[in-house]
């Protein structure tokens, strides 16, 4: 199916799902940043770091308080003071066990 879509249509589609996936991702406040290392192996700050590196790849000088404000919806500092929890210890433990070192 993949052949048959031409190269602008491929990047309006991939577009429009990951405008979709950062919309979802702001609507689900309740799911912090460590649960989504824990389960998937990326989080809210791994995205807006892929949307910095392909912005500073194009050239565009896009900072990284930038580009999670694209992500976050709003500044990370006001995300992080609305919506962050403390992790528990079982999350740290298992972030640990998923990301030695990171």
């Amino acid at each position: 199916m993949t052949d048959t879509i031409d190269p602008k249509t491929q990047t309006e589609l991939e577009a429009a799902a990951f405008r979709r996936l950062v919309s979802h991702l702001r609507e689900r406040t309740d799911v912090q940043n460590i649960d989504l290392m824990n389960l998937a192996g990326f989080c809210r700050n791994c995205l807006s770091n892929w949307y910095q590196d392909a912005a500073n790849a194009q050239g565009l000088d896009l900072d990284k308080p930038a580009a999670r404000e694209i992500v976050y919806g709003m500044p990370y500092a006001e995300w992080k003071a609305k919506h962050q929890t403390e992790a528990t210890d079982e999350q740290k433990a298992a972030f640990e066990n998923s990301h030695p070192g990171h």
